[in-house]
């Protein structure tokens, strides 16, 4: 029978490499109005300081949610940690329930790849849920960074 503990090991991970810089991405993923048009038309709240609050509010598949976390480490243009708890999933609000998203931003010749990591995944189906969501936020940041930087024509 697994503990509670165990499940930190089932980490969740998703990346994309996008054509852009790192400062426009780290715009993307920390700008509410570029936020929304990629994570689910969520309104997010944070003023993206070490130590302070983050939430999520919006509709998913029809339900109304409201997520939250603390973020946890910001490196601007290359790291952005950040816990995570969401009502949503049924589980208990305490601490050992939220997890702990990891996003890293790396340039490369071809662009920057942009890795996240979610830890505690209760199993392999939560998994599969959450590399595909992650997956499909990531295709929406791409997609945003990239429109919004050929805008510019750059």
């Amino acid at each position: 029978m697994k503990t509670p503990e165990t499940k930190t090991d089932i980490i969740a991970h998703a990346s994309v490499v996008i054509k852009a810089s790192a400062e426009e991405i780290w715009r993307a993923l920390t700008e509410p109005v570029a936020i929304k048009q990629y994570m689910f038309g969520a309104t997010v709240k944070s003023s993206w300081r070490e130590g302070d609050p983050i939430s999520w509010k919006g509709e998913w598949k029809g339900k109304s949610f409201e997520d939250k976390g603390t973020i946890l480490r910001v490196e601007p243009n290359q790291l952005l940690q950040y816990t995570h708890y969401s009502p949503l999933s049924g589980a208990e609000d305490v601490p050992s329930n939220y997890h702990t998203v990891t996003i890293t931003l790396t340039s490369e010749d071809q662009g920057v790849w942009v890795a996240l990591t979610q830890d505690k995944n209760e199993n392999e189906q939560a998994l599969e849920h959450s590399e595909k969501n992650w997956m499909m936020m990531l295709e929406g940041l791409k997609k945003y960074v990239e429109q919004s930087t050929l805008s510019k024509g750059q």
